[in-house]
Protein backbone atom coordinates (compact mmCIF):
# COMPACT_ATOMS: atom_id res chain seq x y z
CA UNK A 1 0.00 0.00 0.00
CA UNK A 2 2.73 2.56 0.55
CA UNK A 3 4.30 1.73 -2.35
CA UNK A 4 1.43 2.16 -4.13
CA UNK A 5 0.62 5.30 -2.06
CA UNK A 6 4.62 6.71 -3.20
CA UNK A 7 3.70 5.87 -6.99
CA UNK A 8 0.38 8.18 -7.23
CA UNK A 9 2.49 11.08 -4.90
CA UNK A 10 4.54 10.69 -7.71
CA UNK A 11 2.13 10.60 -10.94
CA UNK A 12 0.41 13.82 -9.21
CA UNK A 13 3.72 15.75 -9.18
CA UNK A 14 4.54 15.09 -12.28
CA UNK A 15 1.07 16.25 -13.61
CA UNK A 16 1.25 19.48 -11.26
CA UNK A 17 4.26 20.26 -13.33
CA UNK A 18 3.03 19.38 -16.80
CA UNK A 19 -0.06 21.78 -16.11
CA UNK A 20 2.31 24.67 -14.45
CA UNK A 21 4.47 23.89 -17.66
CA UNK A 22 1.28 24.30 -20.29
CA UNK A 23 0.22 27.58 -18.35
CA UNK A 24 3.83 29.32 -18.34
CA UNK A 25 3.53 28.39 -22.40
CA UNK A 26 0.31 29.99 -22.99
CA UNK A 27 0.71 32.72 -20.21
CA UNK A 28 4.30 33.48 -21.99
CA UNK A 29 7.47 35.09 -20.99
CA UNK A 30 10.39 35.64 -22.60
CA UNK A 31 12.57 32.82 -22.02
CA UNK A 32 16.67 32.08 -22.68
CA UNK A 33 16.51 28.58 -24.11
CA UNK A 34 20.33 28.26 -24.41
CA UNK A 35 20.97 26.49 -20.67
CA UNK A 36 18.29 24.00 -18.63
CA UNK A 37 16.25 21.37 -19.76
CA UNK A 38 16.47 21.06 -23.20
CA UNK A 39 12.78 18.92 -22.91
CA UNK A 40 11.18 22.20 -21.39
CA UNK A 41 12.65 24.50 -23.52
CA UNK A 42 10.89 22.34 -26.65
CA UNK A 43 7.86 22.19 -24.76
CA UNK A 44 7.74 25.88 -23.62
CA UNK A 45 8.31 27.05 -26.86
CA UNK A 46 5.64 24.59 -29.18
CA UNK A 47 3.05 24.98 -27.23
CA UNK A 48 2.29 28.74 -28.47
CA UNK A 49 3.78 28.24 -32.02
CA UNK A 50 1.29 25.44 -31.98
CA UNK A 51 -1.63 27.71 -31.14
CA UNK A 52 -0.61 30.06 -33.16
CA UNK A 53 0.01 27.95 -36.27
CA UNK A 54 -3.46 26.72 -35.57
CA UNK A 55 -5.04 30.26 -35.33
CA UNK A 56 -3.65 30.83 -38.16
CA UNK A 57 -4.92 28.81 -40.29
CA UNK A 58 -8.79 29.36 -38.59
CA UNK A 59 -8.91 32.40 -41.31
CA UNK A 60 -8.87 30.14 -43.98
CA UNK A 61 -11.01 27.62 -42.11
CA UNK A 62 -13.56 29.70 -41.12
CA UNK A 63 -14.57 31.81 -44.56
CA UNK A 64 -14.37 28.10 -45.97
CA UNK A 65 -17.22 27.03 -43.88
CA UNK A 66 -19.77 30.56 -44.02
CA UNK A 67 -18.55 31.22 -48.25
CA UNK A 68 -19.39 27.10 -48.59
CA UNK A 69 -23.10 28.30 -47.94
CA UNK A 70 -23.16 30.46 -50.82
CA UNK A 71 -21.63 28.28 -53.58
CA UNK A 72 -18.81 25.97 -55.01
CA UNK A 73 -18.09 29.44 -57.05
CA UNK A 74 -17.51 31.11 -53.95
CA UNK A 75 -15.20 28.29 -52.32
CA UNK A 76 -13.25 28.03 -55.59
CA UNK A 77 -12.63 31.71 -55.50
CA UNK A 78 -11.76 31.91 -52.14
CA UNK A 79 -9.57 28.97 -53.30
CA UNK A 80 -8.17 30.39 -55.91
CA UNK A 81 -7.65 33.90 -54.54
CA UNK A 82 -5.54 31.95 -51.35
CA UNK A 83 -3.20 30.00 -53.88
CA UNK A 84 -2.44 33.48 -55.34
CA UNK A 85 -1.87 35.00 -51.71
CA UNK A 86 0.16 31.88 -50.69
CA UNK A 87 2.41 32.22 -53.94
CA UNK A 88 3.14 35.93 -53.44
CA UNK A 89 2.05 37.50 -50.27
CA UNK A 90 2.43 34.97 -47.84
CA UNK A 91 5.52 33.82 -49.58
CA UNK A 92 7.33 37.23 -49.25
CA UNK A 93 5.67 37.78 -45.66
CA UNK A 94 6.81 34.57 -44.59
CA UNK A 95 10.46 34.80 -46.07
CA UNK A 96 10.78 38.10 -44.05
CA UNK A 97 9.83 36.46 -41.17
CA UNK A 98 12.19 33.55 -41.45
CA UNK A 99 14.86 36.40 -41.50
CA UNK A 100 13.69 38.25 -38.84
CA UNK A 101 13.47 34.95 -36.42
CA UNK A 102 17.07 34.14 -37.44
CA UNK A 103 18.39 37.10 -37.04
CA UNK A 104 16.39 38.23 -33.77
CA UNK A 105 17.14 34.70 -32.17
CA UNK A 106 20.76 35.22 -32.94
CA UNK A 107 21.28 38.09 -31.83
CA UNK A 108 18.96 37.50 -28.43
CA UNK A 109 21.43 34.00 -28.08
CA UNK A 110 24.33 36.86 -28.40
CA UNK A 111 22.37 38.98 -25.55
CA UNK A 112 22.47 41.90 -27.53
CA UNK A 113 18.85 42.64 -27.50
CA UNK A 114 19.34 46.26 -28.42
CA UNK A 115 20.37 45.46 -32.23
CA UNK A 116 17.77 43.31 -32.14
CA UNK A 117 15.24 45.71 -31.61
CA UNK A 118 17.33 47.27 -34.54
CA UNK A 119 16.87 44.44 -36.96
CA UNK A 120 12.43 44.75 -36.04
CA UNK A 121 12.45 48.33 -36.95
CA UNK A 122 14.23 47.42 -40.54
CA UNK A 123 12.03 44.49 -41.09
CA UNK A 124 8.86 46.58 -39.90
CA UNK A 125 9.81 49.38 -42.72
CA UNK A 126 10.88 46.59 -45.35
CA UNK A 127 7.55 45.04 -44.97
CA UNK A 128 5.78 48.32 -45.15
CA UNK A 129 7.13 49.15 -48.83
CA UNK A 130 7.25 45.42 -50.06
CA UNK A 131 3.23 45.25 -49.26
CA UNK A 132 2.76 48.81 -51.18
CA UNK A 133 4.30 47.78 -54.36
CA UNK A 134 2.37 44.66 -53.82
CA UNK A 135 -1.03 45.79 -53.58
CA UNK A 136 -1.35 48.60 -56.74
CA UNK A 137 -1.16 45.38 -59.23
CA UNK A 138 -3.60 43.34 -56.79
CA UNK A 139 -6.14 45.52 -56.68
CA UNK A 140 -6.29 46.70 -60.29
CA UNK A 141 -5.74 43.40 -62.46
CA UNK A 142 -7.62 41.37 -59.72
CA UNK A 143 -10.20 39.52 -62.17
CA UNK A 144 -7.17 39.44 -64.57
CA UNK A 145 -5.29 36.78 -62.05
CA UNK A 146 -8.52 34.69 -61.68
CA UNK A 147 -8.68 34.50 -65.14
CA UNK A 148 -5.09 33.14 -65.38
CA UNK A 149 -6.04 31.01 -62.57
CA UNK A 150 -8.68 29.02 -64.60
CA UNK A 151 -11.47 30.25 -63.22
CA UNK A 152 -15.04 30.31 -64.86
CA UNK A 153 -16.66 33.51 -66.36
CA UNK A 154 -19.07 33.90 -63.41
CA UNK A 155 -16.32 34.16 -61.18
CA UNK A 156 -13.99 36.49 -62.98
CA UNK A 157 -16.95 38.94 -63.50
CA UNK A 158 -18.91 38.50 -60.19
CA UNK A 159 -16.49 37.29 -58.03
CA UNK A 160 -13.02 39.34 -58.10
CA UNK A 161 -13.70 42.05 -55.69
CA UNK A 162 -12.97 39.42 -53.15
CA UNK A 163 -9.52 39.15 -54.52
CA UNK A 164 -8.92 42.72 -54.97
CA UNK A 165 -10.01 43.11 -51.27
CA UNK A 166 -7.34 40.83 -50.07
CA UNK A 167 -4.51 42.00 -51.92
CA UNK A 168 -5.52 45.56 -51.36
CA UNK A 169 -4.76 44.54 -47.41
CA UNK A 170 -1.55 42.57 -48.14
CA UNK A 171 0.41 45.13 -45.95
CA UNK A 172 -1.65 43.83 -42.89
CA UNK A 173 -0.49 40.21 -43.44
CA UNK A 174 2.86 41.27 -43.82
CA UNK A 175 3.34 42.74 -40.55
CA UNK A 176 1.11 40.27 -38.97
CA UNK A 177 4.09 37.86 -39.78
CA UNK A 178 7.04 39.74 -39.55
CA UNK A 179 6.08 41.67 -36.24
CA UNK A 180 5.08 37.78 -34.16
CA UNK A 181 8.40 36.62 -36.17
CA UNK A 182 10.11 38.96 -34.02
CA UNK A 183 8.26 37.89 -30.75
CA UNK A 184 9.13 34.53 -31.75
CA UNK A 185 12.88 35.24 -32.36
CA UNK A 186 12.70 36.97 -28.68
CA UNK A 187 11.72 33.81 -27.79
CA UNK A 188 8.11 35.22 -26.54
CA UNK A 189 5.73 32.25 -28.64
CA UNK A 190 3.12 33.45 -26.47
CA UNK A 191 2.60 37.08 -27.25
CA UNK A 192 2.43 35.78 -31.13
CA UNK A 193 0.08 33.31 -30.03
CA UNK A 194 -2.50 36.07 -28.53
CA UNK A 195 -2.15 38.15 -31.60
CA UNK A 196 -3.76 35.90 -33.72
CA UNK A 197 -6.64 34.77 -31.01
CA UNK A 198 -7.89 37.99 -31.05
CA UNK A 199 -7.64 38.28 -35.16
CA UNK A 200 -9.59 35.09 -35.63
CA UNK A 201 -12.24 36.41 -32.91
CA UNK A 202 -12.92 39.20 -34.54
CA UNK A 203 -12.80 37.32 -37.49
CA UNK A 204 -15.76 34.74 -36.78
CA UNK A 205 -17.76 37.24 -35.19
CA UNK A 206 -17.49 39.53 -38.33
CA UNK A 207 -17.87 36.48 -40.57
CA UNK A 208 -21.56 35.65 -40.75
CA UNK A 209 -22.69 39.17 -39.91
CA UNK A 210 -21.39 40.36 -43.36
CA UNK A 211 -21.64 37.19 -45.68
CA UNK A 212 -25.21 36.71 -44.93
CA UNK A 213 -26.20 40.68 -43.97
CA UNK A 214 -27.13 39.48 -40.61
CA UNK A 215 -28.75 42.27 -38.24
CA UNK A 216 -27.83 45.96 -39.16
CA UNK A 217 -24.91 44.41 -41.19
CA UNK A 218 -25.35 44.92 -44.88
CA UNK A 219 -25.64 41.36 -46.51
CA UNK A 220 -21.84 41.53 -49.33
CA UNK A 221 -21.79 37.75 -49.83
CA UNK A 222 -17.84 36.72 -50.75
CA UNK A 223 -16.74 39.93 -50.33
CA UNK A 224 -17.89 40.10 -46.47
CA UNK A 225 -15.73 37.55 -45.89
CA UNK A 226 -12.46 39.44 -46.80
CA UNK A 227 -13.14 42.34 -45.23
CA UNK A 228 -13.89 40.28 -42.01
CA UNK A 229 -10.65 38.42 -42.67
CA UNK A 230 -8.69 42.01 -43.41
CA UNK A 231 -10.37 44.18 -40.33
CA UNK A 232 -9.25 40.86 -37.71
CA UNK A 233 -5.97 40.84 -38.52
CA UNK A 234 -5.86 44.86 -38.76
CA UNK A 235 -6.82 44.95 -35.46
CA UNK A 236 -4.11 42.53 -34.12
CA UNK A 237 -1.18 44.68 -35.94
CA UNK A 238 -2.56 47.33 -34.24
CA UNK A 239 -1.91 45.27 -31.01
CA UNK A 240 1.40 44.03 -31.88
CA UNK A 241 2.92 47.72 -32.40
CA UNK A 242 0.95 48.69 -28.67
CA UNK A 243 3.39 45.73 -27.55
CA UNK A 244 6.82 46.84 -29.24
CA UNK A 245 6.39 50.64 -28.52
CA UNK A 246 4.68 49.54 -24.09
CA UNK A 247 8.72 48.72 -23.29
CA UNK A 248 8.05 45.59 -21.81
CA UNK A 249 9.62 43.44 -23.83
CA UNK A 250 12.87 42.53 -24.84
CA UNK A 251 12.31 43.74 -28.38
CA UNK A 252 11.67 47.67 -27.44
CA UNK A 253 10.30 49.84 -30.51
CA UNK A 254 10.44 54.02 -30.06
CA UNK A 255 9.25 56.29 -33.16
CA UNK A 256 12.78 57.56 -32.99
CA UNK A 257 14.26 54.10 -34.19
CA UNK A 258 12.32 54.33 -37.34
CA UNK A 259 15.42 55.75 -39.97
CA UNK A 260 16.02 53.26 -42.81
CA UNK A 261 20.15 51.62 -41.98
CA UNK A 262 20.35 49.91 -45.44
CA UNK A 263 23.35 47.43 -43.99
CA UNK A 264 20.73 45.49 -41.70
CA UNK A 265 17.90 45.96 -44.60
CA UNK A 266 20.32 44.36 -46.84
CA UNK A 267 21.00 41.48 -44.60
CA UNK A 268 17.48 40.51 -43.87
CA UNK A 269 16.78 40.63 -47.63
CA UNK A 270 19.75 38.24 -48.17
CA UNK A 271 18.53 36.09 -45.58
CA UNK A 272 15.23 36.35 -46.64
CA UNK A 273 15.99 35.63 -50.80
CA UNK A 274 16.52 32.03 -49.76
CA UNK A 275 13.27 31.58 -47.61
CA UNK A 276 11.09 32.85 -50.16
CA UNK A 277 12.46 30.86 -53.02
CA UNK A 278 11.71 27.87 -50.69
CA UNK A 279 8.48 29.32 -49.95
CA UNK A 280 7.63 30.72 -53.52
CA UNK A 281 8.95 27.62 -54.80
CA UNK A 282 6.55 25.27 -52.45
CA UNK A 283 3.70 27.25 -53.42
CA UNK A 284 3.87 27.62 -56.79
CA UNK A 285 4.12 24.39 -56.86
CA UNK A 286 0.76 24.22 -54.83
CA UNK A 287 -0.41 27.16 -57.58
CA UNK A 288 0.33 24.65 -60.58
CA UNK A 289 -1.18 21.96 -58.95
CA UNK A 290 -4.76 24.22 -58.10
CA UNK A 291 -4.32 24.73 -62.34
CA UNK A 292 -4.34 21.06 -63.12
CA UNK A 293 -7.21 20.45 -61.08
CA UNK A 294 -9.37 23.22 -61.88
CA UNK A 295 -9.40 21.33 -65.23
CA UNK A 296 -11.76 18.93 -63.62
CA UNK A 297 -14.31 20.95 -63.07
CA UNK A 298 -15.66 23.16 -60.09
CA UNK A 299 -16.99 20.05 -57.83
CA UNK A 300 -13.65 18.45 -57.47
CA UNK A 301 -11.65 21.53 -57.47
CA UNK A 302 -14.20 22.73 -54.30
CA UNK A 303 -13.24 19.14 -52.92
CA UNK A 304 -9.85 19.70 -53.13
CA UNK A 305 -9.87 23.07 -51.31
CA UNK A 306 -11.84 21.94 -48.69
CA UNK A 307 -9.64 19.26 -48.34
CA UNK A 308 -6.29 21.02 -48.25
CA UNK A 309 -7.90 23.43 -45.65
CA UNK A 310 -8.63 20.20 -43.59
CA UNK A 311 -4.52 19.28 -44.63
CA UNK A 312 -2.97 22.29 -43.63
CA UNK A 313 -4.96 22.62 -40.69
CA UNK A 314 -4.02 19.24 -39.58
CA UNK A 315 -0.19 19.94 -40.46
CA UNK A 316 -0.59 23.11 -38.01
CA UNK A 317 0.71 21.50 -34.96
CA UNK A 318 4.02 20.14 -37.07
CA UNK A 319 4.62 23.38 -38.32
CA UNK A 320 4.29 25.15 -34.79
CA UNK A 321 7.04 22.50 -33.19
CA UNK A 322 9.43 22.69 -36.29
CA UNK A 323 9.01 26.53 -35.93
CA UNK A 324 10.45 25.94 -32.38
CA UNK A 325 13.18 24.18 -33.73
CA UNK A 326 14.24 27.42 -35.73
CA UNK A 327 13.97 29.42 -32.59
CA UNK A 328 16.24 27.08 -30.46
CA UNK A 329 18.99 26.69 -33.21
CA UNK A 330 19.25 30.43 -33.76
CA UNK A 331 19.60 30.92 -29.53
CA UNK A 332 21.98 28.52 -29.32
CA UNK A 333 24.12 28.70 -31.93
CA UNK A 334 24.25 32.73 -31.55
CA UNK A 335 25.21 31.00 -27.58
CA UNK A 336 28.08 29.04 -29.19
CA UNK A 337 26.45 26.07 -28.12
CA UNK A 338 26.08 23.90 -31.30
CA UNK A 339 26.04 20.63 -30.19
CA UNK A 340 23.07 21.68 -27.99
CA UNK A 341 21.63 23.05 -31.58
CA UNK A 342 21.67 19.52 -32.95
CA UNK A 343 20.51 17.82 -29.77
CA UNK A 344 17.27 19.81 -29.62
CA UNK A 345 16.71 19.13 -33.51
CA UNK A 346 16.67 15.75 -33.01
CA UNK A 347 14.04 16.19 -30.25
CA UNK A 348 11.47 18.39 -31.96
CA UNK A 349 11.71 15.49 -34.73
CA UNK A 350 11.15 12.82 -32.68
CA UNK A 351 8.25 15.10 -31.46
CA UNK A 352 6.88 16.28 -34.59
CA UNK A 353 7.01 12.12 -35.93
CA UNK A 354 4.94 11.25 -33.55
CA UNK A 355 2.30 14.58 -34.18
CA UNK A 356 2.08 13.63 -37.51
CA UNK A 357 1.00 10.13 -36.58
CA UNK A 358 -1.66 10.77 -34.95
CA UNK A 359 -3.11 13.13 -37.74
CA UNK A 360 -2.63 10.09 -40.41
CA UNK A 361 -4.59 7.59 -38.05
CA UNK A 362 -7.77 10.00 -38.78
CA UNK A 363 -6.67 10.62 -42.55
CA UNK A 364 -6.73 6.91 -43.31
CA UNK A 365 -9.54 6.32 -41.22
CA UNK A 366 -12.03 9.11 -41.43
CA UNK A 367 -11.43 11.31 -44.59
CA UNK A 368 -15.17 11.88 -45.60
CA UNK A 369 -16.24 12.92 -42.18
CA UNK A 370 -13.73 15.24 -42.17
CA UNK A 371 -14.97 16.68 -45.35
CA UNK A 372 -18.68 16.84 -44.32
CA UNK A 373 -18.21 19.03 -41.68
CA UNK A 374 -17.63 21.67 -45.08
CA UNK A 375 -20.24 19.74 -47.71
CA UNK A 376 -22.69 17.29 -48.02
CA UNK A 377 -22.22 17.35 -51.96
CA UNK A 378 -21.18 14.02 -53.44
CA UNK A 379 -18.52 14.61 -55.85
CA UNK A 380 -16.77 17.42 -53.73
CA UNK A 381 -16.70 15.11 -50.89
CA UNK A 382 -15.60 12.07 -52.56
CA UNK A 383 -12.96 14.31 -53.93
CA UNK A 384 -11.82 16.10 -51.02
CA UNK A 385 -11.76 12.46 -48.90
CA UNK A 386 -9.81 10.49 -51.87
CA UNK A 387 -7.05 13.80 -51.39
CA UNK A 388 -6.62 13.60 -47.88
CA UNK A 389 -6.66 9.40 -47.74
CA UNK A 390 -3.18 9.83 -50.41
CA UNK A 391 -1.98 12.69 -48.22
CA UNK A 392 -2.18 10.77 -45.13
CA UNK A 393 0.33 8.59 -46.20
CA UNK A 394 3.82 10.61 -46.51
CA UNK A 395 2.51 12.67 -42.94
CA UNK A 396 4.96 10.57 -40.69
CA UNK A 397 7.77 11.37 -43.01
CA UNK A 398 7.05 14.97 -44.48
CA UNK A 399 6.97 15.89 -40.19
CA UNK A 400 10.82 14.68 -40.04
CA UNK A 401 11.35 16.88 -43.18
CA UNK A 402 9.74 20.34 -41.91
CA UNK A 403 11.62 19.76 -38.96
CA UNK A 404 14.99 19.29 -41.15
CA UNK A 405 14.10 22.18 -43.20
CA UNK A 406 13.38 24.95 -40.50
CA UNK A 407 16.44 24.07 -38.79
CA UNK A 408 18.29 25.35 -41.78
CA UNK A 409 16.69 28.54 -41.79
CA UNK A 410 16.78 29.22 -37.54
CA UNK A 411 20.78 28.83 -38.74
CA UNK A 412 20.49 31.46 -41.21
CA UNK A 413 21.11 28.86 -44.02
CA UNK A 414 18.79 29.47 -45.95
CA UNK A 415 19.50 28.53 -49.91
CA UNK A 416 19.93 25.10 -49.08
CA UNK A 417 16.30 24.20 -48.46
CA UNK A 418 15.79 26.66 -51.83
CA UNK A 419 17.92 24.30 -53.64
CA UNK A 420 16.02 21.36 -52.11
CA UNK A 421 12.75 22.69 -52.52
CA UNK A 422 13.21 22.88 -56.48
CA UNK A 423 14.35 19.57 -56.55
CA UNK A 424 11.13 18.18 -54.63
CA UNK A 425 8.08 20.37 -56.24
CA UNK A 426 9.78 21.68 -59.45
CA UNK A 427 12.13 18.60 -61.18
CA UNK A 428 9.30 16.23 -59.48
CA UNK A 429 6.48 17.19 -58.17
CA UNK A 430 4.68 19.32 -60.93
CA UNK A 431 6.32 17.15 -64.54
CA UNK A 432 4.67 13.87 -62.20
CA UNK A 433 1.18 15.96 -61.36
CA UNK A 434 1.21 16.91 -65.01
CA UNK A 435 1.51 13.12 -66.95
CA UNK A 436 -0.13 11.37 -63.86
CA UNK A 437 -3.55 13.52 -63.86
CA UNK A 438 -3.36 14.19 -67.76
CA UNK A 439 -1.71 11.39 -69.28
CA UNK A 440 -1.89 8.07 -67.39
CA UNK A 441 -5.79 8.37 -66.47
CA UNK A 442 -5.73 8.55 -63.05
CA UNK A 443 -7.09 12.46 -63.26
CA UNK A 444 -6.92 14.11 -59.53
CA UNK A 445 -5.80 11.13 -58.43
CA UNK A 446 -2.33 11.84 -60.26
CA UNK A 447 -2.15 14.77 -58.44
CA UNK A 448 -3.20 13.86 -54.88
CA UNK A 449 -0.20 10.76 -55.51
CA UNK A 450 2.23 13.36 -56.70
CA UNK A 451 2.41 15.55 -53.77
CA UNK A 452 3.37 12.63 -51.55
CA UNK A 453 6.05 11.25 -53.82
CA UNK A 454 7.70 15.40 -53.70
CA UNK A 455 7.73 15.60 -50.00
CA UNK A 456 9.20 12.30 -49.42
CA UNK A 457 11.97 13.48 -51.74
CA UNK A 458 12.36 16.38 -49.91
CA UNK A 459 12.98 15.04 -46.42
CA UNK A 460 15.45 12.49 -47.65
CA UNK A 461 17.42 15.04 -49.11
CA UNK A 462 16.78 17.52 -46.32
CA UNK A 463 18.17 14.57 -43.84
CA UNK A 464 21.02 13.64 -45.59
CA UNK A 465 22.50 17.29 -45.55
CA UNK A 466 21.94 17.72 -42.02
CA UNK A 467 23.95 14.75 -41.08
CA UNK A 468 27.14 16.72 -42.77
CA UNK A 469 26.55 19.47 -40.10
CA UNK A 470 27.85 22.42 -42.43
CA UNK A 471 24.75 24.64 -40.62
CA UNK A 472 26.31 24.85 -37.57
CA UNK A 473 28.91 26.67 -39.36
CA UNK A 474 27.15 29.72 -40.73
CA UNK A 475 27.67 32.97 -39.71
CA UNK A 476 24.66 35.81 -39.65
Amino acid sequence: MQHISQNNNQYQSKLKIVFKDIKDAIAGSEQDYTSGSMKKAIFLLSIPMVLEMIMESVFAIVDIYFVSKISTQAVTTVGLTESLLVAVIFTIGMGYAMATTALISRRVGEKKYEEASKVAVQAIILGVVTSIVLAIPGVFYASDLLRIMGAEKDIVENMSTYTAIMFGGNGIIMLLFIINAVFRGAGDAAVAMRVLWLANGINIILDPLLIFGIGPFPKLGVEGAAIATTIGRGLAVIYQIYLLFNGKHRIKLTLAAFKVDFSIIGQLVKLSLGTIGQYFIATASWLGLARILSTFGSDVFAGYQIAIRVFIFSLLPSWGISNAAATLVGQNLGANNPDRAEKTVWMVAKVNMITMAIVMVFFLTIPELLIKMFTTDAIVVASGSQCLRIMGLGLIFYGLGMVMINSFNGAGDTFTPTWINVIAFWAIEIPLAWFLALHSGLNETGVFIAIVVAETVMTIIALMIFRQGKWKLKKV
